[in-house]
């Protein structure tokens, strides 16, 4: 705990915990230091100066962090930058072009592989021969150089892409390097393509609005991370710490995790897609309420989505998709999925919880399950967030036994009593930040459902012929991104219709964007009285 004392203190507390240099987003040092001077530097710098003044910005900003991967992370640019110039050079699907790919993916992956997996590897193995009665062998411990996994990917997929046709090779090492480490999205997301911004690192535009919007979304994210996902959080690792939890203790510290994972991780995406807009770059949406899916298959449509589809265009894809018949197709599926927990760090809990989701996937596939469903089914609904549930829990448990631990206590249906030591500790404003988190994802949740089907409802009524629609009767606000607090001007009729209110005007955006602006003060001023609180997802 500390004091608001001094501007300068607070940074030096912050800057130094327990030995280590950390900034995050939500961070002072951040906010009051990195971001204002890069953000003055890039506006009075010219346009030709700015994006090697993004990426001299990102390398810092990396190694505040640990200063000794820096000369990783740009090896792993400059080998990705040299593969995707020869993969160019040999041609669109070409035999060479293939070679020249296959040797980039291998050292990327084994570059993966051994920061992310020999400790894991080593402690398996070793675990297999001392039941043998053999002697382990010893290896250094192998530290995780952090955000790996997401430049790594990124990397692979604009080889992968080059060698496809989708974007050509460049020839600009800075634009590259830049793509890689722009640091918004470096740490935690979302996985970007370069195919998707190689034009907006020439060609992106810096408007007032667009900075304003980005703000705005940066304050919206940085909100779900300290009001709602750190209050969250406490409810969710004392719960999972309780050696005998009740069921009670056990649903509450998994419905717990279950919101603070979204906030935490969708504040995030937030945060980052709202630095992108202040420096004129538009990144992809990675949540669009999965909460309110109704089906494993669309909950991957709106969770996390820029590793959803990456997983699919670049891992599913080239194992065969939906080709081979059926059975190749759930196999397919179940891999994905498999690999894909596998991505998420180096524990069997991954591993299960990866394969859990592709099993429900494979078998969603092979019932024909509607993924877009057009009614809101309560039952379908229901089922799907229970299974979604039961998954976060041995994804947020450390082993095996700690899921084994809450497993039996959610489904021994016995005392549904809070015990004594959570009534003790859970506090009124915990409860009420649950609740209202969840009050938060129902009312978003079902807007977002409603306004797609009456978007759908448009389109199939310009398809049919004359619209129909009653007059007054307005459609999504464009530019409502997925997942904003913003509240544009309307009210839910009976029937699921937006109806305009007879106030629609600007003044309830800007007073939206006057409580967000409130509520980030807010968030600042608890977030210089709590201890550090990294992001959900810097671990992987």
């Amino acid at each position: 705990m500390f004091s608001m004392g001094g501007l300068g203190g607070l940074l030096a507390l912050e800057c130094w915990t327990n030995g280590e240099i950390r900034m995050v987003f939500s961070s002072n040092v951040f906010l009051f230091l990195f971001l204002p001077i890069f953000l003055g530097l890039y506006y009075l710098s010219g346009q030709r100066y700015r994006n090697l003044l993004l990426l001299i910005a990102s390398y810092i900003f990396y190694a505040w962090w640990r200063v000794d991967f820096l000369a990783l992370f740009i090896g792993v640019t400059v080998w990705n930058y040299w593969i995707g110039l020869k993969v160019g050079a040999a041609g669109v699907r070409t035999k060479p072009a293939q070679r020249w790919l296959l040797l980039g993916v291998v050292v990327d992956l084994g570059i993966l592989g051994y920061f992310k997996y020999a400790n894991f590897g080593v402690d398996s193995i070793n675990a297999a021969m001392t039941s043998m009665g053999l002697e382990p062998f010893i290896l250094t411990h192998v530290l995780l150089p952090i955000g790996i996994s997401f430049y790594v990917f990124e990397s692979i997929s604009y080889i992968i892409d080059v060698y496809r046709g989708d974007t050509p090779a460049t020839r600009n090492l800075i634009d590259f390097a830049a793509f890689v480490a722009i640091f918004p999205h470096l740490i935690a997301g979302p996985v970007l393509r370069f195919r998707d911004l190689a034009d907006q690192f020439n060609n992106r535009t810096h408007t007032l609005d667009k900075f304003s919007e980005g703000a705005t979304r940066f304050m919206q994210g940085f909100i779900k991370k300290v009001f709602i996902a750190d209050t969250l959080a406490v409810v969710a690792d004392h719960c999972f710490a309780l050696q005998n939890p009740t069921t009670g203790d056990a649903w509450l510290g998994a419905l717990a995790y279950t919101a603070q994972l979204y906030f935490d991780f969708s504040g995030y995406s937030d945060m980052a897609i709202g630095l992108g807009l202040m420096m004129g770059f538009r990144f992809m949406e990675n949540f669009k309420q999965p909460y309110i899916s109704q089906s494993i298959t669309e909950f991957w449509r709106r969770w996390h989505i820029s590793l959803s589809t990456w997983l699919r265009d670049y891992l599913y894809i080239t194992l065969g998709g939906n080709r081979g018949g059926k059975f190749a197709t759930y196999r397919n599926l179940f891999l994905t999925m498999l690999l894909g927990g596998l991505w998420h760090g180096a524990n069997v809990t991954y591993i299960i919880w990866g394969a859990w989701h592709g099993m429900w996937l494979a078998i969603e596939k092979a019932l024909g399950i509607n993924t877009k469903p057009y009614s809101f089914n309560v039952i379908r609904w229901a089922l799907t967030f229970l299974l979604v549930v039961i998954g976060w829990v041995i994804f947020r448990a450390e082993n095996l036994h700690v899921a084994g631990r809450m497993y039996g206590a959610m489904f021994s249906f016995g005392e549904w009593e809070l015990s004594e030591l959570n009534r003790a500790s859970l506090t009124g404003l915990q409860v009420a930040t649950l609740v209202l988190a969840y009050a938060t994802l129902a009312f978003f949740g079902l807007r977002d459902f409603y306004q797609n089907r009456q978007a759908d409802d448009g389109k199939s009524a310009k398809a049919d012929g004359p619209a129909t629609a009653q007059p007054g009767t307005i459609k999504a606000v464009p530019g409502d991104a997925p997942g904003s607090l913003h509240l544009p001007g309307y009210t839910v009729g009976s029937e699921a219709q937006v109806q305009p209110a007879y106030w629609v005007a600007d003044w309830p955006r800007y007073a939206m964007r006057a409580l967000i602006l409130l509520l980030f003060v807010a968030s600042i001023l608890k977030l210089s009285a709590q201890s550090f609180s990294p992001f959900l997802y810097f671990q992987f």
